[in-house]
């Protein structure tokens, strides 16, 4: 008889000597078992590896040290002080807008555009928070995406800031934003409140008049202090008060409420006591006011995402140095530079109930605002500042505009001087950034238009060279991107290409078909060779990497890149083997090779987008449950009820993801799906013991012997269900009722999980009987930690784990090859697999993918594995209530690692039923995995939401992590499932009518 390999069909053997094949079979075996040990434990150095490339890539902080500032070059700046006021959490369009009676909830402010100053939107860029925001402001450049390493709580590279650059800074807010800059800074006045005023509970405006307090008795004290006072009179003070009002407010009772949009006319008040306070004592006219926010608010009192109602801030400026109001032309407002951060449409005319339509706005990037206040002091502007001065708002007459100007590129351009110079000294092959090679005379040609008094053309090569100098940092930010992407991506396709070959060497008839034809002689000589040359290029490479000083990691991705690929030629006599052979197929066989792989990607590209859209998988089961019916009717001879009961399971698990990740509470659900999984185990039951002389379930009901105390455990297990239903009940409304966890209550949860998790190792050896034991077993703890639906879907997804199983039987019972039967002409080569496994077949690749999809439903069935904080604490208090991190944590990952247990022991049950290798489909999983792999790290983001930062970073370190995880979760499983025994399917083709 001959047998399909997972490439083709394979020839009949030749005979060999009984004694001389077994001391072969053996020797094979320990061969196989030490190269697969090598290959997992490889598996796992090389996804720890490749996992911390995304911090070299996506991750490494833009800031760079060693500038020289560049002050403006005119005499007299125009201020003499600043007064720079934030109201973090103030939305653009509630400070603009009227109130329900028609009056403006901002007088004070708007009056000033009206009659003083310049008014705009700032648009921040995501994520939209109170330190990034205020650090864009204040330091002029956005989220530093190596903060990522401090869990996004503190700025880890020291940076420069117009506090920096000040004579003196004065700080009064928040403590978490005003030891962020003047913490360290010596030349610095400032003052926060304790943690424990940012109390949701109240109306946080008074942090607001705090804020103005302290400053107000600053300047009351100076009439007392002459040292004080002396150093009031400076130039190039900055006073800063941070208002937390609006963003504690716009949290505790939403933007719309009466309470947040109170707030606003809060600090317009402020405002407008600020600026008169300042007038009446300096009475000099040398003062700049600028009023902002740092971010906005959603409507549902969250910031931290690029909608407009987060990165859409009102900007106020008037006072020495700004601009008056001038009447609008054509578009109701004048951007100032070329493009916005947030990416938003920003060519909308400014809304019509903000009554400002005739007044000319100027639009900024929130980083513009930090160039533009060290201009207004005559200051340099922060070292790391990306920001665009814009102009928009100054008063300055020409020559001063172009000295501006060309200080702010100036200042650009010298991080990318800085930043090239450094990446040359420790470069072999630099290559600079060319548009600015030629950079000084660039330079030159603006002083001499400027002495010249051309500023219009001045003007615009400062600004051409601004823009090219921008674009020049981002080039060395991202200088090493495309070798590290290169390094890494080839690492991976080099290790799914090793994994690959494994499985056609190991678990299919390939190889036995290549030794036959004598394209499979294996010469030591040629691999030391190719081995040989490996070692050359990894020595080349890493001397190449010492001598351009990279970081130890680049060595790491380097080397285990080449080392791979130099795996991969030594199999040079099996890749030209198989190149051979493909030669040889047929056109058909290609069709069905493409077929196969077409309808893999989709399957694996569907895993990918489910990581953010979880109703594909809605869609996957409806399809799935339609045409696996259709297959089962076709492929099953008789008239049978398997074929509607896949497709009704499938179509039942579909439901699930589209509910909500946020669970409600539901107890009543919980106790029904006790029954649900009572009813479930007692059909399953009664099928295990009524179906064994049916020759179709004879291979999932076998027994080698079937024990009375196997039917008592049974009863247990049922029985230890409807006590955990019925503690489920109890333990809620207890504690609802008297606010606590009833000891005994507490006791019996615990007894019961503990104790029904044992139950199944007891259990019957069969196929049905043991996984319908392992059901039973995990329900108990399962419904205790369930608070609504995703009791049911635990049976849910037991019920399709089934109709899996009965597929598989179904397609295994009537293939026409009877795999299962091997022939005394091929036993000696499946028996170096395993003692009752044969090979591979293309068509199995179907187990690993329906695994995978599996296995990524209980990821997303009932929320996001990406992040447990989308699962309710409230799961674990029927066991504690007292608060404990560790062990609550631990409980609540052990509910979502149950959903796995029961898909992975299916599987392994499977890999017995059809007698496949277990390994070689682990090894496909892994390989099919490393594809998503690839696609998440290509998806990775450093910039938008910390969520959505996060969330990419998540997705990519669950997918990597996966050849772990899932190795780990088979050796437990194997605890259960390792004693399963399936009989041999009978070769008669005569079966009973079910």
């Amino acid at each position: 008889m001959r047998s399909d390999g997972i490439l083709g069909a394979r020839g009949g053997g030749s005979d060999q000597n009984r004694a001389t094949a077994s001391v072969a079979v053996e020797s094979r075996r320990r061969w196989l078992k030490r190269r697969e040990t090598w290959l997992v434990l490889l598996g796992v150095a090389l996804h720890a590896v490749y996992m911390l490339s995304i911090f070299d890539i996506y991750f490494k902080t833009p800031i760079v040290h060693g500038m020289d500032p560049v002050p403006p070059r005119f005499s007299h700046p125009p201020a003499k002080r600043l007064i720079l006021l934030i109201s973090d959490g103030l939305r653009a369009d509630k400070f603009y807008e009227p109130d329900a009676d028609g009056n403006y909830r901002a007088p004070f402010l708007r009056n000033i555009i009206k009659n003083q100053g310049r008014w705009g939107v700032s648009h921040a860029r995501p994520p939209t928070e109170s330190r990034p925001g205020h650090v864009a402001i204040i330091a002029g450049f956005y989220e530093d995406p190596s903060a990522v390493t401090k869990g996004w709580k503190a700025n880890p590279v020291e940076f420069d800031s117009v506090f920096n650059q000040s004579r003196h800074t004065f700080a009064y807010g928040s403590p978490d934003i005003i030891p962020i800059f003047c913490s360290a800074l010596p030349h610095s006045t400032w003052n926060s409140y304790p943690h424990e005023y940012e109390d949701f509970a109240t109306d946080a405006s008074f942090l607001d008049e705090w804020s103005f307090d302290q400053f107000e008795s600053l300047l009351n004290r100076s009439h007392h202090d002459p040292k004080l006072k002396e150093l009031l009179h400076q130039d190039k003070l900055v006073f800063f008060l941070h208002l937390l009002g609006c963003d504690s407010n716009g949290h505790a009772h939403r933007p719309f409420s009466s309470i947040y949009l109170n707030n606003v006319k809060v600090v317009d008040k402020i405002a407008e006591r600020v600026y008169h306070l300042l007038e009446d004592y300096y009475r000099d006219n040398r003062t700049s006011y600028i009023f902002t926010a740092d971010h906005g608010m959603s409507d549902k009192g969250s910031h931290g995402d690029g909608h407009p109602t987060n990165t859409d801030t009102p900007l106020v400026a008037w006072g020495a140095g700004i601009k008056y109001p001038r009447p609008a032309t054509g578009h109701s407002h004048s951007d100032s530079v070329a493009s916005f951060v947030d990416k938003h449409a920003h060519d909308m005319p400014t809304p019509y109930d903000w009554g400002l339509n005739r007044v000319e706005r100027v639009d900024v990037n929130q980083a513009d605002i930090a160039p533009l206040m060290s201009t207004l002091l005559g200051l340099p502007g922060p070292v790391n500042s990306v920001g665009n001065l814009p102009l928009g708002f100054m008063k300055l007459n020409e020559a001063e505009e172009v000295e501006a100007v060309l200080a702010n590129t100036k200042q650009i351009l010298n991080q990318l001087l800085r930043k090239s110079h450094i990446k040359m000294s420790n470069s072999l092959f630099f290559k600079p950034f060319k548009p600015l090679v030629d950079h000084s005379s660039s330079l030159s040609q603006i002083d001499e238009l400027i002495s010249a008094k051309r500023y219009e053309a001045a003007m615009k090569l400062a600004v051409d060279l601004r823009n090219l100098s921008l674009e020049g940092v981002h080039y060395f930010q991202t200088y090493d991107w495309l070798m590290l992407m290169t390094v890494i991506t080839l690492g991976y396709t080099g290790w799914m290409i090793v994994l690959a070959l494994h499985v056609l060497q190991c678990y299919s008839s390939l190889s036995g078909d290549l030794s036959r034809k004598g394209n499979l002689s294996v010469q030591k000589k040629d691999s030391r060779k190719v081995y040989l040359s490996g070692c050359l290029l990894m020595a080349i490479l890493t001397v190449l990497n010492l001598m351009e000083h990279s970081p130890p990691l680049y060595h790491a991705y380097i080397g285990m890149t080449v080392f791979l690929w130099t795996q991969i030629f030594s199999e040079y006599r099996l890749i030209r083997g198989l190149w051979i052979y493909l030669r040889e197929r047929k056109a058909g066989y290609f069709i069905k090779l493409l077929f196969a792989a077409a309808v893999s990607i989709v399957i694996v590209e569907l895993l990918v987008h489910s990581f953010t859209e979880r109703k594909l998988y809605t869609w996957f089961f409806l399809i799935a449950g339609f045409v696996s019916s259709v297959l089962l009717h076709i492929s099953i001879p008789w008239r049978s009820g398997i074929p509607v009961f896949v497709c009704i399971s499938c179509w039942f698990l579909s439901v699930f993801t589209l509910m909500p990740a946020e669970i409600p509470d539901n107890n009543n659900l919980v106790v029904m799906s006790g029954a649900i999984i009572i009813v479930i185990s007692l059909a399953a039951k009664w099928l295990d013991t009524h179906a064994e002389g049916n020759k179709f379930w004879q291979s999932i009901t076998f027994h080698e012997s079937r024990k009375p105390m196997w039917s008592k455990l049974y009863f247990i297990q049922i029985i230890l269900v409807g006590v955990s239903s019925v503690m489920v009940s109890l333990s809620t409304k207890h504690r609802t009722q008297n606010q606590e966890l009833h000891s005994s209550h507490q006791f019996i949860n615990w007894l019961v999980a503990g104790s029904s998790m044992v139950l199944p190792l007891f259990s019957g050896n069969g196929i049905l009987s043991r996984l319908s034991s392992i059901f039973l077993g995990f329900a108990p703890p399962f419904l205790l930690l369930s608070i609504g639906y995703e009791a049911v879907f635990y049976s849910a997804l037991a019920v399709v784990l089934m109709a899996w199983i009965l597929f598989e039987n179904a397609s295994h019972h009537s293939s026409k090859a009877k795999d299962s039967s091997l022939s005394e002409e091929n036993r000696e080569e499946h028996v170096t697999i395993g003692s009752e496994e044969r090979y591979l077949q293309l068509s199995d690749v179907r187990i690993p993918l329906i695994f995978m999809v599996l296995f990524n439903v209980a990821f997303f069935g009932t929320g996001n594995f990406a992040s447990i904080a989308s699962f309710e604490i409230s799961s674990v208090y029927r066991f504690i209530t007292i608060f404990s991190p560790f062990l609550m944590a631990a409980l609540l990952i052990f509910k979502l690692f149950i959903p796995f247990m029961l898909v992975i022991c299916a599987f392994s049950a499977i890999t017995k039923l059809v007698r496949v290798p277990r390994l070689g489909c682990y090894f496909l999983v892994i390989l099919f995995s490393d594809i998503m792999t690839i696609h998440f790290f290509f998806l990775v983001k450093n910039t938008g939401s910390w969520m959505e930062i996060g969330n990419s970073i998540s997705h990519f370190g669950i997918v990597s992590a996966q050849v772990v995880f899932v190795l780990l979760l088979f050796a437990l499983t194997n605890l259960y499932t390792r004693t399963i025994r399936v009989k041999p399917l009978s070769t008669s083709p005569s079966l009973k009518t079910l």
